[in-house]
């Protein structure tokens, strides 16, 4: 894409949140300054994509006077620490919890997953042709940095014709356990291949995962001392009559890469794909760090004719309660509309039958709905991956995807404040007793006790 006449570099992202800003209103930036810190994740940095002027507004860093000379770049010993410092260790999140990792700890696995499956968002075969000595450099250089962590590589079993030179690609890294995974999504999802490949799943146990593009970015910053600018992002829908893969910096205005592209008004813009994404906030105007696509819908602006009665010869279901059932080659329209009311479970069990953990997700939203979150736990509902199959399928329109993440993050943050909270019991019961021996050995009578004892 062009350089545009300005960026808007969000401080917010769905698991960053860049509250400590580093510039102020018209200083001066490089590319590749620091605009912000995320203080609570570990420090990670929200870099300058571009030189210009900063100005400060509600939500994001704006960009102008923009100069497109390339960020410098900057030697060094391969670390982890420098992946932070040039904005790579974005890319890398906890392979169970999806949540960034604390760059101290060391991990018990590596998963770097080369393909991604789900609807509309840029795979492997978009960002892997030209780059795979790239990407075997930079699988290699993350192992090195955790040498004792089993490394697992994910890559396509068939499809894409680039998958056999991928395969063959990562069979060449010393120590890759590869994993080749069929072209069925979620099969791309690192938390899968954690889970049954044997790495560890305790609370304490890291297992650093990251895709294509995580991969690339820890190339270019422990190899050539590049910083990570810019994503790629895939701009694709029912609503997008061009669909295509876009190179922009870090805070391209979302209009401006939508503009020319749309072929249906109005539209919903949901960032990320169908499945795991979520409809992009007004107030961000700009590509955050964690954008990997823009997935475009049509807005329903008038109901069908006696939708009600319809036989749904154009519509699929996974129940195969519609006519379209049984036409053998269709293909099908994506709405922002629900075409229904939200209804109660009816236990159908579909949700069980696509879910790729082997959880029951009806039965541990129905003991949720009666709040009985020590069942929930006992049915393993920190197993879920959060591919969404299971909203997806469900003919009540349930939304179990939101609902099982949202519990599992409310269960680990209580589960974080007992540990913080025992810790701290346990550290003050210490420093009790060291003051009490203290005081007993300087008080009289131990003197005296201890002049006997000699």
């Amino acid at each position: 894409m062009p350089v545009p006449e300005r960026l808007e570099v969000p401080l917010a992202s769905p698991r960053f949140r860049f509250t400590d800003i580093r510039v102020t209103d018209g200083q001066k930036v490089a590319a590749g300054g620091v605009l912000a810190v995320d203080p609570d994740r570990f420090g990670v940095p929200l870099l300058a994509p571009l030189g210009g002027t900063a100005r400060l507004e509600d939500g994001r860093v704006v960009l102008e006077q923009l100069d497109d000379a390339p960020a410098e770049t900057s030697s060094g010993e391969p670390s982890v620490r420098r992946l932070v410092e040039l904005g790579a260790w974005s890319f890398v999140a906890d392979a169970r919890t999806r949540e960034p990792v604390d760059p101290e700890a060391a991990p018990r696995g590596i998963v770097a997953s080369l393909l991604r499956l789900e609807p509309f968002l840029a795979g492997g075969e978009a960002q892997l042709p030209g780059a795979l000595e790239r990407v075997a450099r930079g699988v290699a250089s993350l192992s090195a940095l955790a040498p004792d962590a089993p490394l697992y590589v994910v890559v396509p079993d068939a499809g894409w014709g680039i998958g056999a030179e991928v395969r063959a690609e990562a069979r060449k890294i010393d120590g890759a356990h590869v994993v080749t995974a069929p072209l069925r999504f979620p099969f791309d999802d690192p938390a899968l291949v954690a889970r049954f490949g044997g790495l560890p799943s305790e609370h304490d146990d890291v297992v650093w995962s990251l895709r294509t593009e995580g991969v690339l970015a820890v190339d270019a910053a422990l190899n050539e001392g590049r910083p990570a600018l810019d994503r790629v992002v895939s701009v694709a829908g029912p609503a997008v009559a061009d669909p295509a893969h876009v190179r922009v910096p870090l805070g391209y205005p979302v209009d401006e890469i939508l503009e020319g592209r749309l072929c249906r008004q109005p539209a919903r813009v949901v960032g990320g794909g169908l499945l795991t994404g979520a409809t992009l906030d007004e107030a961000q105007r700009g590509v955050d760090v964690e954008c990997t696509g823009l997935t475009v819908l049509a807005e329903p602006t008038r109901q069908t004719l006696i939708s009600f009665a319809r036989p749904g010869v154009s519509r699929r279901s996974y129940s195969r309660t519609f006519v379209g059932t049984l036409r053998t080659d269709m293909s099908m329209r994506y709405r922002a509309s629900l075409a229904g009311e939200l209804r109660p479970c009816i236990s159908c069990g579909q949700c069980a039958d696509v879910c790729p953990a082997g959880i029951l997700p009806g039965v541990i939203h129905k003991q949720l709905y009666a709040h009985r979150i020590e069942e929930a736990q006992r049915l393993r509902i920190d197993l879920c991956v959060g591919c969404g199959l299971c909203s997806f399928v469900c003919p009540s329109k349930i939304d179990l995807r939101r609902e099982f993440l949202t519990t599992v993050a409310q269960l680990r943050e209580e589960a974080e404040t007992i540990r913080a909270e025992r810790a701290a019991a346990e550290e003050a019961a210490k420093l009790a007793e060291e003051e009490a021996a203290a005081a007993g050995e300087s008080s009289p009578e131990a003197a005296t006790a201890g002049e006997e004892t000699r």
